[in-house]
């Protein structure tokens, strides 16, 4: 099966509408309990079955019995393992490498040591285990929260831990390859220094900080985004003394000019 490339999250995604219509249609299980096996909210289910949610992405694999046979034997596992299975993202990785995702840069590749070839697959599975019972976790506080502030705080931290599983996920696909080490692509220098310009624009029209006028879950809120901005100026640094091309533009795309 050839298809479009696509990201890392929305293979994820993808899999989760997938296996979330095996669960019921295939199954038999009522909305609520494969939400709860997928670790995500009711409502999600209902869209991923009624096509509000990723309709076209999910309508390219629909058709394919391969990756209808992927997501039903998965949704098997989730019906027969423990909470916090990592079935569904090991699911996700599979459907990146079926479909064609693109390889891995081999142009900075290091041969992974023993180590790494022994261990890492564990060290990785048990870190999206933990990462996935976070989510389930958080989501159930979520839901019991009865104001805004609060389900968003154990939403944020849910999305967060989702991300990360997303985020091993896609080293465990890099390191499965023999890839320990790969470069930027796509971007070039003159591209992040303009984002950083543009979150420094961002951060300047907030005017004073706001966060000690704030006090509990408000303050708490506050900080937390103040640290993501934190967060993204360091990543951006990193991704400028990673090596990315001082001028030219990636081969494929015209060069534009900054907005």
């Amino acid at each position: 099966m050839k298809a479009a490339a696509t990201s890392p999250v929305l293979w994820v995604q993808v899999m989760q509408g997938l296996v979330a219509r095996e669960l019921v249609e295939s199954f038999g299980l009522p909305e609520r309990q494969a939400a709860a096996l997928l670790g995500i909210v009711p409502s999600s289910v209902s869209q991923y079955r009624s096509g509000k949610r990723l309709g076209t992405q999910l309508g390219r694999y629909l058709g394919n019995e391969e990756a209808r046979r992927l997501a039903r034997r998965t949704a098997q596992q989730l019906m027969e393992a423990p909470a916090g299975s990592p079935a569904v993202l090991e699911a996700a990785i599979a459907l990146g490498e079926m479909v064609g995702a693109e390889p891995a840069s081999r142009s900075a590749a290091s041969t992974p040591t023993p180590t790494v070839r022994r261990e890492a697959p564990k060290w990785l599975r048990n870190r999206i285990v933990g990462e996935q019972n976070a989510v389930a976790e958080c989501m159930r506080l979520a839901q019991r929260s009865r104001d805004e502030l609060t389900r968003a705080l154990f939403r944020q931290i849910a999305s967060d831990s989702l991300r990360h599983a997303e985020i091993v996920a896609s080293l465990a696909a890099y390191l499965d390859r023999g890839v320990t080490s790969s470069i930027p692509t796509g971007v070039t220098r003159a591209d992040i220094e303009h984002l950083i310009a543009r979150e420094h624009e961002a951060e300047e029209t907030s005017g004073e900080d706001l966060g000690p006028e704030l006090g509990g879950l408000m303050r708490i809120l506050w900080d937390s985004m103040e640290s993501d901005e934190k967060k993204h100026e360091l990543l951006l640094q990193k991704l400028l003394e990673a090596g990315l091309p001082d001028g030219a533009k990636p081969r494929g795309r015209p060069a534009r000019r900054p907005a």
